[in-house]
């Protein structure tokens, strides 16, 4: 019988071993980004919630924003014996979940939240294989530390597999 999946939160992060699977619920603007080591099958994913702690009030939580989340989550993985330089990543989310009539940048937290992932995860020297992001549509993940599969379903839509 197959272990339940590992819950990841809104702003939360969680580690795991093969064969261990981590989900996340209610994708919205958000972003769910996967992190895993092929050779040692340790597998990350922290669910952002903003693009830069340099704006936020309340930065304690690292795994709320991108750009200290993504590195907390690396800095667990090479504490389980992960190598930085093996691990890729899959993200998905960052969807625009209210049509706003003017096209203000702050209120485009999606768009801003997968540009700021693909940033710090260049900057890391970390390959995005297989992503899905944008829309107008919300999603829940489920990831596998056996073969870095992502599961992703959406509410009248197929689900799809990375």
């Amino acid at each position: 019988m197959e272990k339940e999946p590992i819950k990841v939160g809104m702003a939360e992060m969680q580690t795991a071993l093969n064969p261990d699977r981590l989900i996340t619920i209610g994708l919205g603007s958000c972003v769910g980004v996967c992190l895993w080591d092929p050779i040692s099958k340790i597998g990350g994913m922290v669910h952002v919630m903003l693009p830069d702690s340099t704006q936020g009030r309340n930065v304690q939580n690292k795994a709320k924003y991108a750009d200290s989340g993504i590195i907390q989550l690396i800095e667990y993985m090479t504490k389980l014996g992960s190598r930085k330089t093996r691990i890729i990543a899959k993200i998905a989310g960052g969807a625009q979940m209210f049509n706003f009539s003017q096209k203000n940048e702050i209120l485009r937290i999606g768009e801003r939240n997968v540009q700021a992932v693909k940033k710090v995860l260049n900057a890391e020297g970390i390959r995005i294989t297989a992503e899905d992001t944008g829309g107008t549509y919300g999603r829940t993940i489920v990831f596998s530390t056996i073969d870095a599969q992502l599961l992703i379903r959406s509410v009248n839509k197929n689900t799809i597999t990375l």
